[in-house]
């Protein structure tokens, strides 16, 4: 992002007289984002002409409504923090960190230059504290106000929340922003001591998520309220996870729940524990899929969890799945609740199936392969054409 900043062409919104782009600073910020996870589907705001919209055309990060990828220029208003978050390379405790802050006029002046030259679609702001919080949220603020009423600026904005914020900085970030988020870190007040002492998990984030809730009411947020977990840092279980995921979406009304596998850095406290492996965050993510998209309820999932709380290395739809069906299913007959239920259909392929029917039977297995099926995963729990392939262990084998 450095590199690109230094060669867009700063024309009407380049640096002030005597006040050059400084690239360390740029680098520094763009990189202490690096954990910070922003793929999202961003609402179309009015205007589909103006500066930055979404409509226009992008490259990656985040997503339009309609699914297009658009290119977000991703970057911390500071790296300064008090706090002591031991897996943290911004945190206080970090050795040999080097504190860079933006101001409003600056960040603004970077954010449309890169957008000038096409680089970019929308903006991803993210921070430390700085000295205080609500100062920090203020100058952040003050940035995105500055691009959408001084320049126009209608591109994808997610502004995170810090914890600590006031309600009323929570109100204006939401009514400048598109998404906003306050990564939860941890699933719950003992995890948190865990991770990093000076947050109050109660008061500095929660507090934040119901903050996000309650003004949500009377101020449209187009994409809505996003969070962030890591994971393995902090001896915290799969089912922790989980329990906290049920409560972030049934009762706050959050459109994702994010994780992020722990990797030890140096210089960080926690440089010394050992990596979370990166499948357990994948494992983590189709759970979250199949309780978001396919609508499965809580205990049907907890089928997936081993005694000890946590996900095996293994699809945990194959564990839900030999727990719920006695025998394999006919697709013929099977309704569309147990379709989804089978390894290797998902929602749309179950729909396929459904449409298929109409005009016959479905015979043979690659023909159920024809609709998208993914027949090896499949094939176990399903009876086609009056004949069952080989089963898993739940059968026989």
């Amino acid at each position: 992002m450095a590199r690109l900043a230094t060669e867009s062409c700063f024309d009407s919104v380049g640096p002030a007289p005597g006040r050059a782009i400084d690239l360390a600073k740029v680098e520094a910020l763009g990189r202490g984002t690096k954990y910070d996870l922003c793929t999202s589907s961003a609402a179309k705001r009015q205007g589909e002409d103006a500066l930055g919209s979404a409509l226009r055309g992008g490259l990656c990060h985040s997503f339009t409504g309609s699914g297009r990828c658009v290119s977000l220029f991703k970057t911390l208003y500071t790296n300064a923090c008090p706090h002591d978050c031991g897996y943290c390379p911004n945190a206080s405790i970090s050795a040999g960190k080097k504190i860079f802050s933006y101001d409003p006029e600056e960040l603004v002046r970077i954010t449309l230059a890169l957008y000038r030259e096409n680089r970019i679609e929308g903006l991803f702001l993210s921070s430390g504290i700085g000295r205080d919080e609500n100062e920090t949220m203020e100058e952040m603020i003050e940035a995105v106000r500055l691009l959408r009423s001084a320049h126009h600026f209608r591109g994808y904005v997610h502004l995170k929340i810090l914890p600590g914020s006031s309600k009323e900085h929570v109100r204006e970030a939401m009514e400048l922003a598109d998404r906003v988020s306050v990564n939860l870190e941890a699933p719950s007040s003992a995890r948190m001591a865990e991770l990093c002492p000076s947050k109050e998990y109660e008061r500095d984030i929660l507090a934040r998520q119901r903050y996000i809730q309650d003004i949500s009411r009377y101020v449209a947020l187009p994409a809505g309220q996003t969070t962030q977990m890591v994971v393995g840092a902090a001896g915290e279980t799969d089912r922790e996870i989980f329990d906290r995921l049920l409560l972030e979406y049934d009762v706050l009304n959050l459109k994702r729940v994010y994780f992020s596998a722990f990797t030890p850095l140096a210089g960080t406290a926690f440089e010394d524990r050992e990596k979370a492996p990166a499948w357990r965050e994948h494992r983590l993510y189709q759970i979250d899929w199949l309780y978001r998209i396919y609508k499965l309820d809580e205990g049907e999932i907890t089928a997936a969890f081993d005694d000890s709380g946590y996900l095996p290395d293994g699809d945990p739809k194959v564990a839900i799945a030999r727990a719920s069906f006695e025998e394999p299913i006919d697709p013929n007959g099977a309704s569309f609740a147990e379709l989804i239920r089978v390894p290797g259909i998902g929602p749309k392929t179950a729909r396929r199936i459904l449409l298929c029917r109409k005009n016959g039977r479905i015979e043979r297995m690659r023909d159920l392969a024809a609709l998208g099926v993914a027949a090896r995963r499949a094939g176990p729990f399903l009876k086609v054409g009056g004949k069952a392939a080989a089963t898993l262990d739940r059968w026989g084998v």
